[in-house]
């Protein structure tokens, strides 16, 4: 059976100037497949996914989300047709409890204005998508604690939680792992193979060994290029790969 594209970018660019920050970038986006980016610092590949979030336009080419051309819709738009992202700084409320960052998430991508007499801590269906959220990503425990009591795995995790309870369908993740140590790695990493059958997963990450080990695919950026876009063992394979990012004998 084919696999299901849920995001698909056709030759995608971003200039800043003379500068080409992302130059004709293709990739496609599966249900039920981890798509990992990689690349040396200065890349390209946080452009690439503020192009592909909608939080930059497009210099060229095209996006498609769930078969729809989003090229030039807003970032929140896209946000209600069913993209999430994740970024590489916390955007989370500190002093706000893990139900209530996951609440307003919810709230904000199911509003209500015909529904003033219900006050908005009481919506259910946000109450609902939050509790589904926070112990989706295992944070059930620690529901009622405000972010800054949070060890910085749990903040992490609950920053993937903050996504989950928009319901998207395709998920960004710039460097979720960034920070955390060997067994926070671990549970982030078991997390995203549980996300992965109901979502397409765009990975940006630094850790090369967590990269190979749970990546499908696998796309290599340089000087704002796709070099190699392929299975993880056939880009350890690829000689251009190992000149300009993994290294000679990796």
């Amino acid at each position: 059976m084919a696999a299901e594209t849920l995001l698909a970018a056709r030759s995608v660019s971003r200039h800043f100037g003379g500068l080409r920050a992302v130059d004709e970038v293709s990739l496609d986006l599966e249900r039920g497949a981890l798509h990992a980016l990689i690349g040396t610092n200065g890349a390209g590949k946080s452009t690439l996914i503020n192009v592909l979030s909608g939080e930059l336009a497009a210099s060229g080419g095209s996006v498609e989300l769930l078969g729809r051309d989003v090229t030039r819709w807003s970032q929140p738009r896209r946000a209600l047709a069913g993209l999430g992202r994740s970024y590489q700084r916390s955007t989370l409320f500190p002093s706000f409890t893990v139900r209530e960052n996951c609440r307003l998430a919810a709230q904000a991508h199911t509003p209500r204005p015909w529904d003033w007499l219900t006050p908005a801590a009481r919506c259910r269906r946000s109450l609902d998508a939050a509790q589904a959220a926070i112990e989706r990503v295992g944070l059930a425990a620690v529901a009622e604690r405000a972010v800054t009591t949070l060890s910085h795995g749990e903040r992490r995790q609950l920053e993937i939680a903050v996504c989950l309870a928009t319901d998207p369908a395709v998920l960004l993740l710039d460097e979720p792992l960034a920070g955390m140590g060997v067994e926070e790695s671990a549970r982030m990493l078991a997390l995203l193979q549980e996300l992965k059958p109901a979502h397409a997963i765009l990975l940006v990450e630094h850790d090369m060994d967590a990269v190979f080990r749970v990546a499908d695919r696998i796309t290599v950026m340089v000087n704002g290029r796709a070099i190699a876009s392929d299975t993880p063992a056939a880009v350890r394979a690829s000689a251009e790969v190992q000149r300009a990012y993994l290294g000679e004998g990796q």
